[in-house]
């Protein structure tokens, strides 16, 4: 069966990608990269009225998209297509949620997961027609390597990224026929927002010692802009691959998880998590 990824080797039109979380970090680096590679791209992003360099570049199109707001999401995929074909989705927007599971609100929790996954599978729902009238087209998927293993204070967070890691292993065979593919990109801890402005961090007294010490141990090694080396890879590379892992601590921690196993993993980081505690 032949998988659909995007080679440029084998085009002659310019080809079009449609990116979700533009403003900042992965997201804005992801679509220069793909500018610069000549690529139309479709940056969109809550608040366009205050993006000042994404605007400025050839072949840019800023659009308004809150992930959220599924009106808004018919209409800004409504408007893309009608401006041409569009070969690439890339889910992207998404933010943190730090903090024992008590001590989150319910507003916080409808947020976390209408953002980071109800948010990209409306998104994506929206192009399957597109994709399967014009029978190809891949849908990128940015998760976490909190979708593929567990830490606590993150329980929430982790609900919403292995839930898209499940629905796009699920959707990768679906669409397979109309020869649509699906991939994951799972980074480890970025430079860039994620931790600061798109972060939320809950505090609770039982909790908040460790959480400190957790969170100080929390050091992102990877730049925004190696992230989306490895976005522009999986577009390009024409493999019939899923999953992505993208920064060195994504890649050796999830070696570990395998080279041991699942619940010896587990074990290893509930060993850490008592040693916090004390216990």
């Amino acid at each position: 069966m032949y998988f659909c990824s995007i080679n440029n080797k084998n085009l002659n039109k310019m080809q079009t990608i449609f990116i979700t979380g533009t403003s900042t970090g992965i997201g804005k680096a992801t679509a220069k990269l793909f500018q610069s590679k000549g690529w139309r791209v479709i940056a969109t992003m809550r608040k366009p009225e205050k993006e000042t360099e994404l605007t400025k570049l050839e072949n840019v199109t800023v659009l308004p998209l809150d992930v959220t707001n599924l009106e808004q999401i018919k209409s800004t995929v409504e408007k893309a297509i009608s401006s041409g074909s569009i070969d690439v989705v890339l889910n992207n927007a998404g933010y943190g949620l730090l903090g024992a599971m008590e001590s989150y609100s319910d507003e916080q929790i409808v947020r976390n997961i209408n953002t980071n996954l109800l948010g990209v599978i409306r998104v994506t729902q929206a192009f399957i027609p597109h994709f399967r009238e014009k029978k190809s087209g891949l849908f990128v998927n940015v998760t976490s390597i909190a979708g593929l293993m567990a830490h606590p204070f993150s329980s929430v967070y982790h609900a919403a990224k292995w839930g898209v890691e499940g629905w796009s292993e699920s959707l990768s065979i679906e669409l397979a026929p109309f020869n649509i593919g699906v991939k994951t990109v799972s980074p480890s801890g970025t430079n860039s927002d994620f931790f600061s402005r798109s972060g939320t961090s809950v505090s609770h007294p039982v909790y908040d010692n460790v959480l400190q010490k957790i969170s100080g141990d929390i050091k992102p090694n990877n730049t925004p802009e190696q992230i989306a080396e490895i976005i522009y890879e999986a577009v390009t590379d024409n493999k019939d691959q899923l999953r992505y892992l993208a920064g060195e601590v994504a890649r050796t921690t999830y070696a570990r998880r395998l080279e041991i196993g699942a619940e010896e993993f587990r074990k290893e980081v509930k060993k850490y998590f008592l040693s916090l505690f004390g216990v």
